[in-house]
């Protein structure tokens, strides 16, 4: 059965484009050799109907399995086999950045259209599990709030945790941003990318490049990033980066984690933005209140309507977007407001900075600046502009750039653990007494009582509620609170740009 699994691999090849049908020959001895054959035993029959590849790759794990060339069938082990498999279909890196400037002479949105769809067609995205992500949107006071249970992110096998530990440690690639991994076959600490291809581009004028994130968590979700392994630093060229991003791929929206511990990224070792072809809720937030800077008249400045406190700036000039920009980060790094529990610094320990995500808006240049603190007390060891202990039970984790837009990448866990609160509260059975849920009670006990519950409305309705939640978290989020005090303090640092 190999050789049928082979000869569907290599026609799915060739039908997205993988595989030209000069090398299909080469291309299906390469896969026999991989399993071990010398020969094709039979003459494969024309493929009638072509199954997803996750389900050809399945057959092939299994053959694998049962011949010994897969020691176990975990997650792990499977992933790191699959993408092997993969890559010998996959093209060079020249082949495939050759093809991507042809597509961009022709327009930058047909470039990442095709770009976004041989990353799936490789498996370097894979679309048979984000499938599986819970995601829906809710309409709120800010507008239409997206949020996802992320499912598409697997959990380690407790069988690779232990090999894991034993695994040679290793400092190659330094991190999963860095050039190095594309084609690196990866090991039990580090996913394999022999499918992964990345496009160069420059960003005032550094070398950068363009991949997408595997677990999109939004439409052709990008990450942009800097060919050195340098840690990730906001500032002027930051501004001037993400505005000469957009110029360049006007369709898309670019943006950076903060570059401080608890309000940045995951991966603050290396310097990078995110992006992507996604129209988020902050986008569409109008201007609240509206002022000039004195040193920048000609850019449009202003607060917008949203959870956190945001600074928005228009003009038609990058450059003067990004010296404004510069100008109000100067301030807001030394800004201390003891009265609105601002403090720039503690100990030596600075805690101002900024996320910023640019956008074309017409022909206008869109520049939005998040004010972020990072301040901790004994009352809140994981920051005070953090998620609050209170909801906890549904969000924990950093508030970083992609929850700072308006969407929410939610845990896993949240997806067991809401099924068994419908079941729970349909039955009228005790959520304080099931140990999978009991961290859920007070939040749920709050809500229960305004609805009439129906095995047809319960899951919309926790849907709804785990939204409010949301919008909380990011008002936790907020240096400056949506209150009149929070208001007048943001006033006051207005008046100091």
């Amino acid at each position: 059965m190999i050789e049928t699994y082979i000869h569907e691999l290599v026609h799915y090849g060739c039908t997205h484009g993988l595989v030209a049908e000069a090398d299909r020959i080469y291309v299906t001895n390469r896969l026999l050799e991989f399993f071990g054959l010398t020969e094709a035993s039979t003459e494969p029959e024309p493929v009638r109907e072509e199954r997803p590849l996750y389900q050809i790759l399945e057959d092939m794990l299994a053959y694998a399995h049962q011949t010994g060339l897969l020691e176990e069938d975990t997650i792990t082990q499977k992933d790191l086999l699959d993408t092997k498999i993969m890559g010998l279909l996959t093209p060079l890196p020249s082949m495939v950045r050759k093809t991507f400037q042809e597509k961009y002479s022709v327009s930058p949105k047909e470039a990442t259209d095709y770009y976004y769809e041989f990353s799936q067609a490789t498996n370097y995205i894979r679309r048979d599990r984000i499938a599986r992500d819970e995601k829906w949107v809710t309409d709120t006071e800010f507008g239409p709030i997206d949020i996802t249970i992320n499912l598409s992110k697997p959990e380690k096998d407790p069988r690779d945790i232990a090999k894991a530990g034993t695994a040679k440690k290793s400092g190659y690639p330094s991190c999963l941003l860095c050039l190095e991994n594309e084609g690196y076959s990866g090991h039990m600490n580090h996913p394999a990318r022999q499918n992964h291809r990345v496009i160069p581009i420059t960003l005032g004028g550094e070398a950068y490049y363009l991949q997408y994130s595997p677990y999109v968590y939004y439409n052709e979700h990008c990450i942009i990033f800097n060919e050195k392994h340098i840690p990730m630093k906001i500032d002027r060229d930051t501004f001037a980066k993400l505005l000469d991003f957009i110029r360049q791929f006007p369709h898309y929206t670019a943006g950076s984690n903060a570059d401080l511990p608890i309000v940045g990224g995951s991966i603050l070792s290396h310097d990078h933005f995110q992006g992507g072809g996604y129209v988020f809720a902050m986008a569409k937030a109008p201007y609240e209140k509206e002022f000039v800077l004195k040193d920048f008249p000609d850019i449009h400045a202003g607060i917008i309507k949203w959870p956190m406190s945001v600074i928005r700036l228009q003009g038609s000039e990058p450059e003067r977007i990004a010296d404004a920009a510069e100008h109000i980060l100067t301030v807001w790094r030394g800004y201390t407001d003891a009265d609105a529990f601002i403090f720039h610094e503690t100990d030596g320990v600075p805690h101002n900075t900024i996320t910023p995500i640019a956008r074309m808006r017409g022909e206008l240049y869109e520049l939005d600046l998040v004010l972020r603190n990072n301040i901790t007390t004994e009352e809140c060891p994981w920051g005070v502009y953090h998620p609050a202990a209170r909801y906890h039970h549904i969000k924990k984790e950093n508030i970083g750039l992609i929850e700072v837009m308006g969407l929410a990448v939610l845990p896993a866990r949240l997806k067991h653990e809401m099924a068994v609160l419908e079941e729970t509260i349909l039955k009228h059975g005790s959520i304080r007494e099931n140990p999978v849920i009991e961290k859920h009670a007070d939040w749920a006990e709050a809500w229960i009582p305004h609805y009439s519950i129906t095995p047809e409305n319960i899951h919309g309705i926790i849907q709804k509620e785990i939204s409010e939640v949301f919008i909380k978290v990011l008002e936790c989020s907020g240096v400056f609170k949506r209150t009149p005090e929070g208001q007048e303090a943001f006033a006051r640092l207005i008046r100091n740009l």
